[in-house]
């Protein structure tokens, strides 16, 4: 028997093997969203033999029947399999961010109280989670100290209550930058106002009555370039600092990056007196309109503040030290620009021109040394996967320590053990782990596993074509659960968002949607278009001043090469994406007009208006060149938006978005409605109170629900039509 022919059987028995396993279960239904259990953050024991990390679940909401409500508790697991996952913390509070101490004995984590997060010690040498910090303005990101004497924590602070805190800024000192309010000068509408409010008094005691209503909520008065939260606009301006506290009840923080720029993301150097972390680079730039960062190293006392690498244009962030102290591991890219950032090494104690770069051409997260300074591990995105890698700090070769069709999510390394999160096809979330080289791979958690392995689930088939620009464009198809061959189906097109997200098998935001719709007898392709990530930084530029007809054309060749396979009800396509992905969809709508029903959720359909509304709108300047009111850059920024094209859309179309949804704004929504409606076309606009851009992956679970089914009822009204 010849190779070729020993290959095909085993594959053919494998698939064989698999629909016969697949046989007689259930599908998938709406309500399992509800079933399935995320792992966030993962932390091994100094010794790495045992697992923290934390759950997050769907419980009923105690307080209002037919609700749902998050929650996240820290679990303990031996990497050996010895025992079963045992849960640490309890009740309505969350827990999140585990860290050990560095004897093992502790675990600090964060847990909110009186409306602030705080940082909790929890001993196992038993009774109940101690509460360390109770800083009036919170604590997060806890980091102990190599002796397991200290903590190190970041801590949110608004701008006028920097400026009134007589411990953090006893002199009353004032920003270098300016406030950009107008009609003052140097700041001095920033000094305290002693007057007492009075509307019908002097000025100073008019802008005293300002100043109250202000603080009531009366008035937002906004000065600052970035105003636009998620969810609500602020006109407070918050900076991030960095604090040092004994690991006692008691201890009083000590602020280690005093002044008005933002820093985060400390790291102990092994010494214990040092401190290297991420901060702002130009004290004379207003914090909202700054992109430079740098990298800088403090002492634990407060004193000898230093910058370790940074430059005007470029950002460096993400530092993390060796074990030996020796080096830093970090990214840096230029500040304002579509860009993968670099992977960078350097001597803690050298020079910008020490800078020593790793080449991998993919977006790169969460990075981790080994003990013995010879790797540096981290994970990225790539060709419809995330990737587990390390690279070899001497060698400067990186080295995939997972598969292609599976995604990494959080994971540590302590000595010779790796534990991570991976979600796959077969399973949308669980806890691994391995040795340090990727081997060894053993499943730690039955979180979803028991559930989902009754279920019958649809396999995505992966595919590539090369598109016009000569890229390779990778897309995968998923059949209806219950193909039989011969039959025709609807089949749907699902989009992503970014513009630079990528979709796959190791994608878990998707994997619920996707197994709902081929269980309700839906083909679903979906690909990974020209801008998306990780392909490089070539493939994710190509959409730079074309955000619509090239990827557009990517994902109806996409469309065309699935339907080729001859399943496919031509009459019964859909369309439907969010984000990113509705501005495609509204696009092709307005050129296109195969579709029977769409779907557009929480889009951008009016770039200048995106440029207004939107807390994202710097993807405006980034990819299109300018801003909407530049004569050079108006022409593409009004032909590039899909609403020039609106009064072509004639496709049935159902149009969702969240009331507090300030990433890419609601107006544009209303818009699209408001003109299709004029238009007299066939459309329908869903607003969910409350409800922010993440409302899909994070949201109001009945909200969820809410949208998919809606989807799945339009799209019904026109696939029954005939």
């Amino acid at each position: 028997m010849n190779k070729q022919l020993s290959v095909f059987l085993l594959l053919w028995w494998a698939s064989l093997s698999w629909v016969q396993a697949q046989a007689n279960k259930d599908l998938v239904q709406v309500t399992d969203l509800l079933k399935i259990k995320q792992v966030g953050a993962v932390a091994l024991s100094p010794d790495g033999k045992q697992v923290a990390f934390t759950v997050t679940t769907v419980e009923p909401d105690p307080e209002k029947k037919t609700d749902f409500r998050y929650s996240t508790h820290l679990f303990l697991q031996p990497v050996n399999k010895s025992q079963e996952a045992r849960q640490l913390t309890y009740g309505k509070d969350n827990a999140t961010q585990p860290a050990w101490s560095p004897d093992g004995k502790q675990l600090a984590f964060v847990r909110v109280a009186e409306g602030k997060p705080q940082i909790f010690l929890l001993s196992f040498a038993g009774g109940e989670p101690m509460q360390l910090t109770k800083f009036k303005y919170g604590a997060s990101q806890p980091r102990w100290s190599p002796n397991g004497r200290q903590l190190l924590f970041t801590s949110g602070i608004a701008l006028n209550e920097l400026l009134s805190d007589s411990t953090l800024n006893p002199t009353r000192d004032l920003p270098k930058w300016s406030y950009e309010k107008p009609g003052f000068f140097q700041n001095e509408n920033l000094k305290v106002n002693t007057a007492k409010p009075n509307p019908d008094g002097s000025l100073a005691e008019i802008r005293g009555y300002l100043d109250q209503n202000e603080k009531d909520q009366k008035a937002k008065v906004i000065n600052q370039l970035r105003f636009q939260e998620e969810s609500t606009t602020s006109s407070n301006l918050n900076l991030s600092h960095i604090f040092l506290i004994d690991a006692k009840p008691g201890a009083t923080p000590k602020d280690l990056t005093a002044g008005f720029l933002s820093s985060s993301n400390a790291n102990f150097l092994p010494n214990g007196k040092q401190v290297i972390f991420d901060g702002d680079m130009d004290e004379t730039e207003n914090p909202t309109r700054a992109q430079d960062n740098a990298i800088y190293i403090v002492n634990t006392d407060g004193t000898g503040l230093k910058q370790l690498i940074g430059k005007k244009g470029m950002s460096y962030s993400g530092n993390s030290v060796s074990p030996s102290g020796k080096w830093i591991a970090f990214q840096y890219s230029p500040s304002n620009e579509v860009r993968i950032p670099a992977l960078g090494l350097m001597p803690v104690g050298g020079k910008a021109s020490d800078l020593v770069t790793i080449a991998h051409d993919r977006n790169k997260s969460n990075l981790v040394w080994s003990e013995n300074d010879k790797y540096v591990y981290f994970t990225s995105p790539s060709n419809g996967g995330v990737l587990l890698n390390r690279t070899d700090v001497k060698k400067r070769k990186v080295e995939p320590l997972t598969e292609v069709n599976k995604g990494v999510g959080s994971f540590d390394l302590q000595k010779d053990q790796l534990a991570y999160v991976i979600t796959q096809i077969a399973n949308p979330n669980e806890l691994y782990a391995a040795s340090a080289d990727g081997k060894k791979e053993v499943r730690l958690t039955s979180l979803n596993q028991d559930w989902v392995s009754q279920k019958k689930l649809s396999q995505p088939e992966k595919h590539t074509f090369t598109n016009a620009k000569g890229q390779t464009i990778e897309y995968w198809v998923m059949k209806p659960t219950n193909f039989v061959a011969g039959q025709k189906y609807p089949l749907l097109l699902e989009i992503h968002g970014g513009p630079t997200a990528m979709w796959g098998p190791g994608e878990n935001s998707m994997w619920h949607e996707y197994q709902y719709f081929t269980a309700r007898g839906y083909g679903v392709v979906y690909a990974n278009p020209r801008g998306s990530g990780g392909y490089g930084e070539e493939f994710m530029r190509a959409n730079i001043k074309d955000w619509g007809a090239g990827p557009a054309s990517d994902v109806l060749t996409a469309l065309d090469k699935t339907v080729a396979e001859g399943w496919a009800d031509t009459s019964k396509l859909a369309i439907t994406g969010g984000s990113y992905g509705g501005y495609l969809v509204s696009w092709i709508l307005g050129h296109d007009k195969r579709f029977k029903a769409a779907c557009s959720q929480r889009g951008v359909y009016d770039l200048s208006t995106f440029f207004g509304e939107g807390n994202a709108w710097r993807l405006v300047p980034n990819y299109f060149g300018g801003y909407p009111w530049e004569q050079e850059h108006k022409g593409i920024i009004q032909s590039e938006s899909p609403l020039t094209y609106v009064q072509n859309i004639t496709t049935p179309l159902i149009i969702f978005h969240g009331e507090n949804d300030l990433r890419t704004g609601v107006i544009q929504s209303e818009m699209l409605y408001k003109s299709l409606k004029v238009l007299n076309r066939p459309v329908e606009y869903v607003r969910h109170p409350g409800a922010t851009h993440e409302i899909t992956r994070a949201g109001n679970n009945r909200q969820r629900i809410d949208q998919m089914l809606r989807t799945y009822e339009f799209f019904e009204r026109y696939m029954q039509a005939k």
